[in-house]
């Protein structure tokens, strides 16, 4: 088979490498890719948001699966474009149509799909741009920390969880009337503030059958104890100890099979991942959000565990036969640590010089975030640059490996949270 994957990101690399190990597979493109896919497939000088260029590409190189990485063209509705579309409707491609995507696309339609279909999460309330007055009587109703949502994608950034009820006022208007988060921000969900620890569950779904893939935990903020600014992840492990098996029953008896229950209710087909965010309150798991994709850093744990062939799973998601495909999963624990450029997530500078990729060693894959190929040198070319991921016995163990092979590789003003699973270190997971 010919496959297309979309992105440039650290999940794509982690997707490109293990497609790129399947006997099923003929020829891997990767757009745009990054200097790390170049090494598993071939880059192709394409946005993922031009579908026309994408369009021209495929029947061109006779590609038979596409595999949608970032949320955008999903949200945009990519698969709707190739459904709509005589010459691409026989291409095979992997995420949900726009509708479908409205999961990840709005959170107000993700906290109705939720209540309508009795799925466990925070209590809520939906305000449009005229309801400022409204929203703020809302928050009386809450006790702090006061959770304020943007509607709408604003890469990662549309969160606000605060302490002060004034500040969460001022926050409100400055959303709805005053443009913060641009039109994302024109609707805001308010939350309930839930007190737990979070995860995230992650299933590939033909629409009808569904296997779920391993659980992980990432890790958000810029700084060690989980202080700073929120980033794209600066880390992550799988599995997760907490998750127990009883967990994890609950998990798929009130969240997954609900989900795709009200899915089929609503008419909507879905072929691709799910990516469950959650938080366990007690023993009780609640969806703080859903993604229509894969996480990332999650990805780069998750996947290198994944022990049967990724590209034969795809192919049975968009033919519609995942019931008869088995899912094989490496007992081992993988974490993964992201190295980041100095500045971020705030500003950056991009185009240092990174040595030592070939001096990691083979306890840990070295998946490219944010680099580009520049002469015969890779440099930094994003606020998060490199994913390094490795397996071990235990958290402890693997970590050791990520972090001796972080030391291994360089570039000026790198940046790396040295605290990754420390607060999982300790915990046995039953098995």
């Amino acid at each position: 088979m010919n496959v297309l994957v979309l992105g440039s990101g650290g999940r794509e690399h982690a997707l490109a490498w293990k497609l790129a190990q399947s006997s099923m597979l003929s020829a891997l493109f990767i757009a745009p890719g990054n200097a790390g896919t170049a090494a598993v497939g071939t880059n192709v000088n394409i946005n993922p948001d031009d579908f026309k260029a994408i369009r021209k590409f495929v029947l061109d190189q006779k590609i038979n699966l596409v595999v949608v990485g970032p949320e955008g063209p999903l949200v945009a509705g990519i698969a709707d474009f190739f459904a709509a579309d005589k010459a691409l409707a026989s291409v095979a491609l992997i995420g949900p149509n726009a509708q479908a995507a409205q999961l990840e696309g709005s959170k107000a339609f993700a906290k109705q799909f939720m209540a309508k279909y009795q799925i466990p999460t925070a209590r809520y309330a939906v305000f449009k741009s005229n309801q400022a007055n409204e929203a703020i009587a809302f928050l009386d109703t809450l006790k702090p920390p006061y959770v304020l949502k943007a509607d709408g994608l604003a890469a990662g950034k549309g969160v606000l969880i605060l302490e002060d009820k004034i500040q969460a006022a001022a926050e409100l208007r400055e959303m709805l009337e005053g443009g913060k988060f641009g039109p994302a921000g024109k609707t805001v969900v308010i939350e309930e503030f839930l007190k737990g620890i979070e995860c995230s569950v992650f299933i590939i779904t033909d629409g009808t059958s569904y296997r779920i893939l391993p659980e992980a935990k990432d890790y958000k903020r810029i700084g060690e104890g989980d202080s700073g600014p929120n980033t794209g992840g600066m880390g992550a492990v799988s599995p997760v100890p907490f998750c127990t098996p009883e967990f994890l029953d609950k998990v798929d008896n009130q969240v997954i099979i609900p989900t795709m229950k009200g899915l089929r209710a609503e008419g909507i087909s879905y072929k691709g991942f799910i990516f469950f965010g959650l938080i366990k309150v007690g023993p009780e798991p609640y969806v703080i959000e859903y993604n229509c994709r894969l996480g990332d850093p999650e990805t780069e744990v998750v996947i290198p565990r994944v022990k049967s062939d990724l590209l034969h799973l795809l192919e049975s998601t968009a033919s519609g036969t995942l019931s008869e495909c088995d899912l094989e999963i490496d007992d081992r624990v993988a974490a993964t640590v992201m190295m980041v450029s100095g500045g971020y997530p705030g500003d950056y500078e991009k185009g240092k010089r990174i040595s030592g990729l070939q001096d990691a060693d083979e306890r840990s894959l070295v998946f490219h975030a944010g680099t580009r190929q520049a002469g015969e040198h890779v440099v930094t070319n994003g606020g998060r640059v490199l994913a390094i991921t490795s397996f071990g016995s235990d958290i402890h163990d693997a970590l050791l490996a990520s972090y001796f092979n972080i030391q291994r590789i360089n570039y000026s003003n790198k940046n790396f949270r040295k605290d990754i699973g420390a607060d999982l270190e300790g915990m046995h997971r039953k098995r």
